[in-house]
């Protein structure tokens, strides 16, 4: 983690989001392409979603997203906004620092996600729990954005599962998360132990045993080369989607204030996804951020 030309941290792990889907709901659906695109995708969202009890209802979803202003529900849905074409960067100016969120590849994303929920192809989870699993396991939803952490969940599930890499608009992108090591200053045995014990998290030995017992990525490159994490690989062929999409993985923005960017741009993501136009969620959201920031509008 770097900011201002310091490094702050180092990582422990890693991951990333992709699509987990059903392979039996694709199969019943006559999909036998995996979407690429966002057009595809919502394409396939909509011949997933079915009315299997005659009912006269949809009562099984092409994808549940998540919902609510916490940082899972922007997580999942940064590598939209990426893929669109935008980013969310803090600009030093004269009064401080300035965020834009009004961007059109922001406004691309929500609307996106918008246009599934008006499609009736997507389901939205309880608030602030998008990552929970339970309509993915009962087969109510064929899709879901999640990340490597859950597969010891879907495994011992023992239900059909595969995972793709995330849908492009303009550019392939998901979102890099995990943890990280810091080093408090304190007294100077605390400070080498502590660094001692940061080395030894990055081993290549202690990487690969935390790989195979968690499903997170390796930071130790050498890691993934070797014979166990090989092996561990080819038994959970998912991993290999996210491995690839590292090479497209983007962490979220690092500056000060951004976690309450971050609550603003979750509180647009879910107007939008009640029905706000994705213009005006986002108009509003600037107009906080303005506040925090003590920027002056645009214009």
């Amino acid at each position: 983690m770097r900011y201002e030309d310091r490094l702050w941290s180092m990582p422990f792990d890693t991951n990333n989001v992709g699509i987990f889907y059903r392979p039996s709901l694709f199969k019943k659906a006559g999909i036998d392409t995996l979407p690429k695109t966002w057009a595809e995708f919502r394409t396939v969202a909509k011949r997933l979603t079915q009315d299997t009890n005659g009912d006269g209802r949809a009562d099984r979803h092409g994808i549940q997203l998540a919902l609510g202003k916490g940082e899972f529900a922007v997580f999942t849905w940064l590598p939209f906004l990426w893929s669109a074409g935008s980013k969310i960067d803090a600009v030093s100016g004269e009064n401080g620092l300035a965020v834009n969120v009004e961007q059109s590849g922001a406004i691309a994303a929500l609307k996106f996600w918008q246009d599934l929920v008006k499609d009736g192809s997507a389901i939205l989870s309880q608030p602030e729990r998008g990552y929970e699993l339970d309509n993915f396991l009962a087969g109510k939803v064929a899709m879901q954005i999640s990340g490597p952490w859950t597969l010891g969940q879907l495994q011992s599930s023992n239900i059909d599962f595969g995972v793709f890499p995330m849908p492009i608009q303009t550019k392939a992108a998901t979102a890099l998360g995990g943890e990280n090591l810091f080093v408090f200053k304190t007294t100077p045995e605390q400070e080498r132990a502590a660094f001692e014990f940061a080395e030894y998290a990055a081993s290549e030995a202690f990487q690969t045993e935390w790989a195979l017992g968690t499903g997170y990525l390796p930071v130790n490159l050498q890691s993934r080369k070797t014979p166990a994490y090989k092996a561990f690989v080819q038994k959970q062929p998912s991993l290999s989607v996210f491995l690839e999409q590292m090479e497209n993985a983007r962490s979220r923005p690092i500056f000060p204030g951004y976690t309450r960017v971050s609550d603003n741009l979750g509180r647009a993501l879910e107007a939008t996804l009640l029905g706000r136009a994705p213009e005006v969620a986002l108009q509003e959201a600037q107009a906080r951020i303005n506040l925090i920031f003590d920027a002056p509008p645009k214009g």
